[in-house]
């Protein structure tokens, strides 16, 4: 009860800085739904019970520069056993804004390749009407063969998003590098993941 609680006051906090529920889940690693109860719980109202959904804290990584160094290369090291049994050659790094940014610059640097960066949104929350654009001050995408690295696989449908635009743009996408999948899930929009830590849950 405890973490709940730690859980709720962090998504209070991050709402009355004016975060929405999007960001708010990407920032605590949660599911939206999962944001949507915590804000409900924290007012007392009558709520449903707990989401299925695990909360995926990485700063012990996150603020150090030596680990996430350390982190980047164990992907890239993932990543290259795919791509290079393919023959293709890695031209981009798409890094899933804000916190997949990091580990692409870094994997980027350590592949030596042009990095670009996604920015996702959604400001009415629903999933089925995902949007985002790449950042005009990164490299540009059309006809690149890439990876795409984030900290968290949640349910998929920013990745989706992003296969979807690259794809749109003339580019290939060879493989999906994050952290944790909590997912479950080998391919998204049939594109191999790569997680240094993949989440089942067993009923």
């Amino acid at each position: 009860m405890k973490n709940i609680d730690k859980l709720i006051q962090k998504a209070l906090e991050l709402q009355a800085n004016g975060l929405v529920t999007r960001q708010i889940a990407d920032e605590l690693n949660v599911s939206r739904e999962t944001v949507t109860w915590l804000l409900t719980r924290a007012k007392k109202e009558e709520v449903s019970s707990a989401p299925k959904d695990i909360s995926v804290n990485w700063s012990s990584i996150g603020k150090s520069a030596f680990r996430m160094r350390h982190v980047g290369i164990a992907m890239c090291d993932m990543v290259l056993d795919t791509v290079e049994a393919t023959g293709n050659e890695i031209d981009l790094v798409v890094g899933i804004g804000l916190s997949g940014v990091p580990l692409a610059s870094l994997i980027a640097e350590e592949l030596n390749t042009e990095l670009s960066v996604y920015h996702a949104y959604n400001e009415q929350g629903d999933d089925s009407k995902l949007n985002g654009a790449f950042s005009r001050n990164f490299a540009g995408i059309k006809g690149k063969k890439c990876i795409i690295v984030d900290d968290v696989i949640t349910t998929g449908n920013t990745m989706a998003d992003v296969v979807t635009h690259l794809r749109s743009s003339g580019a290939k996408p060879l493989a999906i590098a994050v952290l944790v999948d909590k997912s479950g899930s080998e391919t998204l929009s049939e594109v191999p993941v790569h997680s240094l830590v993949r989440i089942t849950r067993v009923d």
